[in-house]
């Protein structure tokens, strides 16, 4: 698969941009805050309804407009779909794949699997268990359904039950309402812990290999999954805590609390690894990302590079570059002495100023 072209009004600082991508190498260069990055999230917008930093879809819009209308083409199983996007300032998003709109944005996953690899996900290895959570959630999204439904049911309990929480201070009698809540917290959540168990056992299968080549050997890596509870305790610590979320109107038990654990020599580096540690882990499970989802899909998932490349040293750097060869990636920098230095086979080049886009002879040509 491979995104065929992009189309952008109002979104972010492009009043309208019209841009053509190669099914290969596809380099965005220029200084920083010139609108880059913009272009990669309008892509992974479009694949996945949600903006990467998390932003909201009125942030997105463009200043003193009311909507943005995003258009994207792809090419599967040589088949070609049209996406298109309405994010709106006080309305929900519009959706639709070839001309016909979706009830549900769920519809979208699956059509087309995306890669986002920036800087910040160098730091996942330290950040908080919600960082990880979040990678294990957006993977597992785009490749199963099922794990889907069920963790839009699971947080669509956590809220009612929440909120339910807080009323039961004001009217107790809403207290015996609580239990129907627990079952069905209990029911989707140990799904989720299956499913993520699962997850964590096919990615370390990868992850292995890749992350003692990345270390020269010297060092091997295991994640491991820490769920907040077993499935076979689960309904006994969600009846245990009972009074304790009363009190606090928070529920303290399930999946949404999980956390991944990476180890080398069966030390921890989230917290006593060195950052050169944290980085080579945390790209390693990038790598054992795009494989895991090869291996899924049968095919080639998209990759996007957000000016990672001058964040990594010449090993890393050329580990990376040898390993997305016959992938489609889209590469945002500031400079291309990075890939001048690889010669590393460029198919489109564009300079990006200010909100325009310029397509440019490739190294090759110049």
């Amino acid at each position: 698969m491979f995104v065929k072209s992009l189309e952008l009004s109002n979104f972010r600082n492009y009043k309208t941009l019209s841009i053509n991508f190669k099914n290969g190498t596809n380099i965005l260069y220029g200084d920083n805050a010139q609108g880059k990055t913009n272009i990669l999230e309008a892509v992974y917008v479009a694949g996945t309804t949600k903006s990467h930093k998390g932003s909201k879809d009125r942030e997105m819009i463009q200043l003193n407009q009311e909507e943005s209308h995003i258009r994207m083409f792809i090419e599967k199983n040589l088949i070609v779909h049209r996406i298109d996007m309405h994010l709106k300032k006080n309305k929900p998003k519009g959706v639709a794949i070839d001309g016909v709109p979706i009830r549900k944005s769920s519809e979208l996953f699956g059509l087309i699997n995306l890669v986002f690899f920036s800087p910040e996900d160098l730091s996942i290895i330290k950040n908080g268990p919600s960082d990880r959570r979040r990678f294990l959630d957006f993977e597992l999204c785009q490749l199963d359904k099922v794990y889907l439904s069920d963790l839009a049911n699971y947080n669509k309990i956590i809220n009612q039950r929440n909120n339910l929480l807080k009323q039961i201070s004001f009217k107790t009698e809403l207290l015996e309402t609580l239990s129907i809540w627990d079952m069905q917290l209990c029911e989707f959540g140990k799904r989720i812990i299956v499913r993520r168990e699962q997850f964590i056992q096919e990615l370390n299968k990868i992850v292995f290999d890749i992350h003692k080549r990345l270390s020269g050997g010297k060092e091997e890596l295991i994640i491991k999954y820490e769920p907040n509870v077993l499935t076979e305790d689960m309904d006994s610590k969600v009846e245990k805590q009972r009074e304790k979320d009363i009190y606090y109107k928070l529920t303290s038990v399930g999946p949404h609390r999980d956390d991944i654990c990476f180890t080398v020599k069966d030390v921890d580096i989230r917290k006593y690894g060195s950052q050169g540690q944290q980085r080579t882990a945390a790209l390693s499970l990038k790598l054992a990302e795009i494989e895991l989802v090869r291996q899924t899909i049968k095919d080639e998932p998209i990759l996007l590079l957000d000016d990672v490349l001058s964040e990594l040293d010449r090993n890393r750097q050329n580990y990376l570059l040898n390993s997305i060869e016959g992938i489609q990636t889209l590469i945002t920098c500031t400079g291309l002495e990075e890939f001048v230095t690889n010669r590393f086979q460029i198919d489109k080049l564009y300079r990006v100023v200010e909100g325009s886009v310029t397509a440019e002879n490739n190294i090759k040509e110049q």
